[in-house]
């Protein structure tokens, strides 16, 4: 097996999971939308192991909801290929917004398949708009990266 990419920053959260026939498409590989899914899978993962699973975000009233969403798809996806998902926090202003750039490596083919940025924007659940960060996100969601450029 070839060797696989390294990470493009150090200390990712990473989830794994293979690639199942419901995720591809006519093209017969995996559909664009689904790699958001695969994110927003991460997303939640890495914020419930920073003490914030989505019980937790329900129960404070107060979410990070995604503003921007920039993504690269570098290479295609096929069924029942290995999936390496990583998340960092590379920003977070302290007070509404934080970035966290993803990169996606399928260790079946030993290649970068995506990599991105999401800009979240914290929300009050109840009234749906903006709100400043109570000051545990600013703390568990403190960026830990640095990326290049």
């Amino acid at each position: 097996m070839s060797q696989l990419p390294a990470w493009d920053m150090p200390d990712p959260f990473v989830i794994e999971l293979s690639v199942p026939a419901a995720a591809i498409d006519s093209y017969g590989h995996v559909n664009n939308a689904v790699y958001v899914g695969w994110l927003e899978r991460c997303a939640w993962a890495h914020s419930a192991a920073v003490g914030y699973p989505e019980a937790r975000i329900l129960e404070m009233q107060r979410g990070m909801a995604v503003r921007t969403l920039t993504l690269e798809y570098l290479a295609a996806c096929f069924e029942g290929d290995r999936i390496l998902i990583a998340n960092w926090i590379v920003a977070n202003d302290g007070r509404l917004r934080a970035t966290r750039r993803f990169q996606v490596i399928n260790a079946t083919r030993a290649e970068v398949a995506l990599r991105g940025d999401v800009l979240y924007v914290c929300m009050n659940l109840a009234s749906g708009r903006p709100v400043r960060m109570p000051s545990e996100f600013v703390e568990a969601y403190a960026a830990t990266a640095v990326p290049d450029g």
